[in-house]
């Protein structure tokens, strides 16, 4: 009975130590998971506060300069032309003009238009003629028009040459129709 009680007791203790060893990698085990999981999120911390701009695409700038812009330009024929530029998307236009006399019809033109960040210059390229515009960027809401050599007008007061941005003028000239 002494040997079956002794074999019994090494048999527990050994099962003992197995427990324990097992407990032990478990709690590493979760451990280690504990460790990733932290580390996973400090990496995701870090990432949400870097400035991406580093790295990411230019953004063409010809895409964002959209709006439609107002104005009434001199005219040496008539009182004045009321003008309305729209420029859009995949750098489409639409310019409508219509003389201040009487029953003037608005006079549509359609095109394209590029945009010289360098020179800050818009240049109209109508779909039936061959003559551009260009126009001036003053700032995001003011366009002035510019002579056919890109020259700035000189027939009158320079600020007659002038467009608003839509959005920034209150008031705006209606076409009559």
């Amino acid at each position: 009975m002494q040997v079956f009680k002794k074999q019994l007791k090494q048999n527990l203790t050994l099962i003992g130590f197995t427990i324990m060893l097992a407990a032990n990698q478990a709690i590493a085990a979760t451990d280690l998971e504990a460790q990733e999981n932290y580390l996973k999120a400090r990496i995701k911390s870090h990432e949400q506060n870097a400035d991406h701009a580093v790295h990411m695409q230019p953004v063409d700038k010809n895409l964002e300069f959209h709006g439609i812009f107002y104005g009434f330009l001199p005219c040496k024929d008539c009182n004045g032309i009321k003008s309305t530029l729209s420029l859009k998307q995949k750098n489409n236009y639409l310019l409508v003009t219509q003389p201040a006399k009487e029953s003037s019809k608005e006079i549509y033109e359609k095109g394209k238009y590029t945009w010289d960040e360098e020179n800050n210059i818009v240049v109209l390229t109508p779909r039936n003629a061959s003559i551009t515009r260009k126009y001036m960027i003053k700032d995001e809401e003011t366009l002035i028009l510019l002579n056919a050599d890109g020259s700035k007008m000189t027939e009158g007061n320079a600020d007659s040459y002038t467009m608003r941005r839509s959005d920034t003028v209150k008031a705006r000239e209606v076409h009559i129709h």
